[in-house]
């Protein structure tokens, strides 16, 4: 058994950084990898459910969280014609109580900033994009674009949809495409009075549909527009979105919809797609995490809440090949018998998520429906609201590190 571990992370966005993190705490030394040629965070708001801000309340994090982070006090589901209030959802204090941990709306940059300036320094290594790795009876090898190698222990890949690490492990698949697209953005809230700055906003018409929640204190407000279109289908996060395109999806739309269209300065859009879930995630001492194992549609707004499960589940795992015998020599994790501990490892991570994730994969497929699903009695408000809360309400209670199991190590007399 090993002191510590050498871990080499591909992929610097939220998932890189969290399971840098994560693994850090255990006192594995880490690196991240990441191809830009600085560290930074495209995007917009996103949502943090409370099962990912219990574990990074448990991190640390909890203090940074409540700074930059809106806690909504509701849910509200509009009518999109008349602008009316359908039905309101409590949030705030009573989802703390229901899930046992807030429920956050937060801009993607500063939770990656909160993780990256909680890493060690030097942890993150930018201008580095993985071209091809291999697996050797000590360790693996990565190697980047510019030329230069590494080692590592083990190795994950935090690297996207697209990612390198899973095109190797898995080979090549196919991106299944939604049949919609969504245009993103932020809007000063000042630039629209008409919309509260402590509420999620849901506005489903006939097709189309506009979400609306608070980031950065209230002081902005991302929008959500999905749209379905068979012919846009750039899986890309920074295509612009055309602001004429987007104010024809909503003509005709209440005065609050067109007000915050009218603000929209710059938008991004992106098509809608994911993956079939992969039958297998790990290969020896390389593994999968967050989008790279499991792309999935934003509907439930999992995204990045499953990516920070997967950090806690693998750092729990990689305990298994380690111990904090400090006698250990440095290439301790180069034997046989370590090199059986780390698969082992990696082999109870994956069959711990990879059943967890695929259901909400799969399930975030459901979520995209434009229109309002009615009751038995018809009434259509209280039907969307069903499929906003309730069908997403098992995910937001889980708790990722609960009932871990111990991790045995292969016994000592299995080295060949």
């Amino acid at each position: 058994m090993v002191p510590k571990l050498r871990i080499a992370v591909v992929g610097g966005g939220i998932g890189g950084l969290a399971a840098a993190l994560a693994l850090t705490r255990k006192g594995h030394e880490v690196r991240v990898y990441e191809q830009a040629p600085e560290l930074r965070e495209a995007g917009v708001g996103m949502h943090l459910g409370p099962n990912g801000s219990r574990l990074l309340e448990r991190w640390g994090l909890g203090e940074r969280l409540r700074a930059l982070g809106v806690r909504p006090t509701g849910m509200e589901v509009r009518d999109w014609s008349h602008g009316g209030t359908l039905v309101r959802q409590p949030m705030g204090e009573e989802w703390l109580a229901e899930f046992g941990a807030p429920y956050y709306t937060i801009h993607r940059a500063d939770l990656h900033t909160m993780l990256a300036e909680s890493l060690p320094s030097g942890t993150v290594r930018a201008g580095h994009r993985l071209e091809r790795f291999t697996e050797t009876g000590s360790g693996v090898r990565l190697e980047f674009a510019d030329g230069s190698t590494t080692g590592a222990d083990v190795l994950i890949g935090a690297d996207g949809a697209h990612s390198v690490v899973r095109r190797t492990l898995a080979g090549p698949d196919t991106a299944v495409f939604s049949g919609q697209s969504a245009f993103r953005g932020v809007v000063a809230r000042d630039q629209v009075p008409g919309l509260p700055g402590d509420t999620l906003l849901v506005w489903a018409g006939p097709d189309a549909r506009m979400l609306v929640y608070p980031v950065r204190g209230g002081r902005f407000l991302t929008f959500v527009a999905v749209v379905p279109d068979p012919r846009w289908r750039l899986e890309s996060w920074s295509a612009p979105g055309d602001l004429d395109e987007l104010a024809a999806r909503f003509d005709g739309w209440n005065t609050d919809v067109k007000s915050l269209v009218a603000a929209v300065r710059e938008s991004r859009r992106w098509a809608l797609y994911d993956r079939e879930p992969l039958a297998r995630w790990s290969a020896g001492a390389v593994t999968l995490l967050g989008d790279a194992a499991h792309p999935m549609l934003p509907h439930h707004g999992q995204g990045v809440s499953q990516a920070v499960e997967d950090a806690a589940v693998l750092a729990h795992c990689l305990d298994a090949p380690r111990s904090p015998d400090p006698s250990a020599p440095a290439d301790a994790a180069s034997t046989p018998a370590a090199r059986r501990a780390i698969a082992a490892a990696l082999d109870a991570y994956e069959g711990v998520r990879r059943p967890h994730t695929t259901r909400v994969q799969l399930g975030s497929r459901g979520g995209g429906s434009q229109r309002l699903r009615p009751d038995e009695d018809g009434a259509e408000s209280t039907g969307t609201m069903s499929s906003l809360v309730e069908d997403v309400s098992w995910v937001q209670r889980h708790d990722a590190e609960a009932g871990l199991p111990p991790l045995p190590l292969p016994p000592p007399s299995a080295t060949p």
